[in-house]
């Protein structure tokens, strides 16, 4: 096993956006990508600090350590005429982290990569916009060269990391590949469920994304873990088409559903036919309906909510379909579409039949029985 990545270091000059010649007042902005790489790096599991130089401006020195700040990381002042003094800082700081440090920074500053790569640091170099290579992903890793690896964008940092970990650790790790909105993704990882370090029981994960190519990524990863239904554009249950041309994804989502149907050993969860069916509620319905035969005698019954499809809540035999389908009121409505688009979240209680006429919830609809479970409805 060799010495994996433990800690990493951002250089400024990778986070803040280039100023041009005659903007010499700028604040400063971020790059395009970096608050994104901050975010999953913030619940890695790497130390993780960013640098900065001399002479920034006061602005920009402020909104640095105000992402050191939220991000909960350390922030270090680097001069390249003494960068043995920051090497210093950052070890009485972190110590012995039990790994090597990777350090990322612009292509730019090639006159500081000699010292950099003397404290022992792995170094990452981003490209320059114009100076981007289409080489630069390669089986999966950055472009090599010498001891030094280039990127294009920030976003191939993670797939960076995760090439050079899994050849440093070999067979004993296993890749997991997750895609998901930003907002699902923060959820977990603050409850520690996606570091990117490699857990004691041999689990690395790393964060898939759909502003690269999938395919260099998914040869990265032995499982795939997916929310492909924040990925959805549109559902039509009225087609005549099999469920699974029912459904349209985002252009990054049919790229990764493509590739599972060619790589059909690769490990995925969930496989996009079981997806399906959790997207109807009427299909969730007719599945809760086996749950009968799961009954034996002498043991309590086990069964789904009544329902009820309406196309129209104007019905005129309404109350003999809900009668026959043993639903009384209090009912909830909801849209049949279950999740993927905004409206599936629309729904409605109905206390009195009445209440039916101009329900603005979608059609069509499931009416399903309510259980209050001592809920008090004000």
């Amino acid at each position: 096993m060799g010495v994996v990545i433990k800690g990493v270091i951002l250089d400024e000059s990778v986070l803040l956006a280039p100023q041009r010649d005659d903007d010499l007042h700028a604040n400063g902005s971020l790059q395009p990508g970096a608050e994104s790489l901050l975010r999953k790096l913030r619940h890695s599991k790497f130390r993780t600090g960013i640098t900065y130089g001399v002479g920034l401006s006061d602005h920009k020195v402020s909104l640095l350590k105000m992402m050191t700040a939220t991000y909960s990381f350390d922030s270090f002042l680097l001069n390249s005429a003494s960068i043995d003094d920051a090497k210093h800082e950052i070890m009485l700081a972190w110590g012995d982290i039990g790994g090597i440090i990777l350090y990322l920074v612009s292509s730019e500053k090639k006159e500081v990569f000699p010292k950099l790569s003397n404290c022992g640091w792995l170094i990452v170099a981003l490209r320059s916009p114009g100076q981007e290579s289409a080489d630069v992903i390669e089986d999966g890793s950055a472009c090599e060269d010498s001891s030094i690896f280039y990127i294009n964008q920030l976003e191939e940092l993670s797939l960076t990391v995760c090439h050079l970990n899994r050849k440093a650790i070999g067979s004993s790790v296993v890749t997991v590949g997750y895609i998901m909105k930003p907002s699902r993704e923060d959820d977990f990882a603050k409850r520690g469920a996606f570091p990117m370090y490699p857990t004691q029981n041999g689990l690395m994960f790393f964060p898939l994304t759909l502003e690269m190519p999938l395919s260099p990524q998914l040869q990265e990863v032995d499982i795939v873990l997916h929310k492909a239904t924040d990925e959805i554009i549109s559902i039509d249950l009225s087609s005549s088409t099999t469920f699974s041309n029912r459904i349209s994804y985002t252009r990054g989502m049919q790229e990764l559903q493509r590739y599972m149907e060619h790589h059909p050993d690769c490990c995925v969860i969930d496989p996009f036919n079981n997806i399906y069916p959790v997207v109807d509620r009427l299909k969730i319905q007719e599945i809760l309906l086996q749950l009968e035969d799961l009954n034996t005698e002498g043991r309590c019954t086990i069964r789904g909510p009544h329902f009820l499809k309406v196309n129209n809540f104007n019905e005129l035999d309404l109350v003999q379909r809900l009668s026959e389908a043993k639903l009384s009121l209090p009912s909830i409505v909801k849209p049949q579409v279950a999740c993927g688009v905004a409206s599936a979240h629309n729904m409605a209680i109905v206390f009195k039949i009445e209440d039916f006429k101009d329900l603005s919830v979608p059609l069509p609809a499931v009416v399903q029985l309510k259980s209050l479970h001592q809920m008090q409805i004000c």
